[in-house]
């Protein structure tokens, strides 16, 4: 047997045809088109229990100020005639690295508790990052939205009215929750109840030019690329520290007394 011959059928026996190939190629395809979706949901639910870890932290650093300060949490309320943005934004520190004090413009709500806070980024949550690209504005650090990704939990506004050991019923009443905005105070415009069944909740979010930011709320397992409806949850921290899972709602089973604690129904 020449040597040609020899190496026609060495490659006969050891080479792939195109069509080989081609299977090859689509079962690579497929096996990927099986896994990329499940890879993408393993992310997201370890985004989310980070997330969910994140906000316990919180509630822990709360729960320690309350216990030092004869259970008063500390009020923003108090400085809102004077200006809204006084914890009601997002900046933890000045441009020269400095925190913000709990009475100035522009200030996130965690500064309040700085003294019990070891480290900004446990009020910080993965999937809020995308949210933060939304919230860049002309005023600091040059557009970047790396400085909002540890603020991104918002108060309920309302419990800076009385001490909390005043409330009946800590298990039903909101301390904090996943938001875009830092701090909720404005009913229906911002928190998760509505007028009356059929109506809607986020009002500023869904009609009154805050339509950009509605799928920063409901951040968490999106299914859905619609305007106002992701098909997702956020994470909601009780007064009794407890976190749960709260699924997309227009607020027809999301009562105002879980916000205002005095209100009776």
């Amino acid at each position: 047997m020449s040597n040609y011959q020899a190496r026609r059928i060495s490659n006969r026996a050891w080479g792939f045809t195109l069509i080989e190939l081609l299977v090859v190629i689509a079962i690579i395809a497929i096996l990927m088109a099986i896994l990329i979706p499940t890879l993408r949901r393993a992310k997201e639910q370890a985004q989310e229990v980070s997330c969910r870890s994140n906000l316990k932290q919180v509630g822990l650093i709360i729960y320690l100020y309350l216990q030092d300060n004869d259970f008063a949490m500390a009020n923003c309320h108090q400085y809102a005639p004077h200006s809204d943005s006084k914890c009601n934004e997002y900046y933890w520190r000045h441009a020269n690295g400095t925190f913000y004090r709990h009475d100035e413009d522009d200030s996130y709500w965690g500064v309040a508790y700085i003294d019990y806070v070891k480290n900004t980024k446990v009020f910080g949550c993965p999937s809020f990052k995308s949210a933060a690209e939304l919230l860049i504005n002309t005023k600091l650090y040059g557009y970047d939205p790396k400085v909002f990704y540890d603020s991104a939990f918002a108060l309920n506004g309302w419990l800076d009215r009385e001490k909390t050991t005043s409330i009946r019923t800590p298990t039903e009443v909101v301390l904090c929750q996943d938001h875009i905005e830092p701090r909720i105070e404005n009913g229906v415009s911002d928190m998760l109840f509505n007028n009356g069944p059929g109506t809607m909740n986020l009002t500023q979010y869904r009609t009154g030019g805050r339509q950009d930011w509605y799928r920063g709320i409901f951040r968490h397992n999106m299914r859905s690329s619609d305007e106002f409806r992701t098909g997702g949850t956020l994470n909601m921290l009780w007064l009794d520290y407890h976190v749960s899972v709260v699924k997309e709602t227009t607020g027809d089973d999301f009562p105002k007394r879980y916000y205002d604690p005095l209100r009776k129904n």
